[in-house]
C-alpha cells in the first residue's frame, strides 16, 4: 500500500500576545490571511496527500468559504474543530486519523497554521527522516547564549549552546506512534507538554530526531512578528 502523507494544520489558537480581535492565523499578510499563506505550501506540495485542518468551532464555517473554498485548497478534506489547548486539537485531527485502515502506511506532518515560512525543501527533509527514525522535529541551532534560572531569575546554569535547538513544526511521525503517544498523554496530567516530540518522548520512550529548518520559519505570534513577516515575504 502506498504511504500517504497527511498534514495537521492547527489554527485554533486565539493568539492572545497579538493584540486586537483578529485572531493571528487570519491577519492580513501581504493581501491574504497568514493561514492561506500556510496552506498553500501543503496545498502545491507533491509530498502531501490530504490536509486536516482544526480551527475553532464556530469558525469552520468562516473559515470553509473565505479561506478554503475561496483560495481553492482541494486538500483539505476535513475542518476539524479544535480544543481547548494546543493539544487537545492535536487530539482531534489524530483522532480522525485513528479511524482509517491505512493508518499504518501513514505520516503525520503537524504544523502550526501561524507559521506560513514552511516549504517543501523542509516538507522534503522531514519526510526523509520520519520515514527511518518515525520520529523528527524541523528546527535551527540557537544563536544566542541561553541561561538556566531560578524563581529569583538569578543565572544557574549556562547549557552549551552547539546542543541547543530551537523547535520549530512541522513535527513529523509515523501515525501509529503518534497517535499513540496522545492516547496515552491524555489520560495522565500533561499539562507541561509544550510539543508532540514531548509526548512522543516521554509516553513512548522514543527519540526524536532534529532536522533543518529555517531562521525564517518564524510562529506569527505578536506585532513584531507580523513586520518581520513581511520583510519575510517581500
Amino acid at each position: 500500500m502506498k504511504e500517504r502523507c497527511i498534514a495537521i494544520v492547527l489554527a485554533a489558537g486565539q493568539g492572545k500576545r497579538m493584540g486586537g480581535t483578529v485572531h493571528k492565523q487570519y491577519l492580513d499578510l501581504g493581501g491574504k490571511p497568514i493561514l492561506a499563506h500556510t496552506l498553500k505550501v501543503f496545498e502545491d506540495s507533491d509530498l502531501i496527500d490530504e490536509v486536516l485542518l482544526v480551527t475553532g468551532a464556530d469558525e469552520r464555517g468562516w473559515v470553509r468559504k473565505t479561506i478554503v473554498e475561496n483560495y481553492g485548497f482541494r486538500k483539505v478534506t476535513e475542518i476539524i474543530s479544535g480544543g481547548k489547548e494546543r493539544y487537545d486539537s492535536v487530539w482531534n485531527g489524530l483522532q480522525n486519523i485513528d479511524q482509517r485502515e491505512e493508518k499504518e502506511n501513514t505520516y503525520v506532518f503537524i504544523h502550526d497554521g501561524a507559521r506560513p515560512f514552511v516549504n517543501d525543501v523542509m516538507l522534503q527533509r522531514a519526510y526523509k527522516e520520519v520515514r527511518q527514525s518515525k520520529a523528527c522535529v524541523v528546527g535551527m541551532p540557537v544563536k544566542d547564549t541561553i541561561k538556566i534560572v531560578n524563581e529569583n531569575l538569578e543565572a544557574e546554569e549556562t547549557p552549551e549552546r552547539k546542543r541547543l535547538w530551537m523547535v520549530q513544526t512541522p513535527q513529523a511521525f509515523h501515525a501509529s506512534l503518534i497517535i499513540e503517544a496522545y492516547r496515552k498523554m491524555m489520560v495522565v496530567q500533561h499539562d507541561h507538554v509544550t510539543d508532540d516530540a514531548m509526548a512522543v518522548e516521554l509516553m513512548m520512550q522514543h527519540p526524536v530526531k532534529m532536522v533543518e529548518g529555517s531562521y525564517e520559519n518564524i510562529k506569527i505570534t505578536t506585532p513584531e512578528d507580523l513586520r518581520i513577516a513581511e520583510v519575510f515575504l517581500c
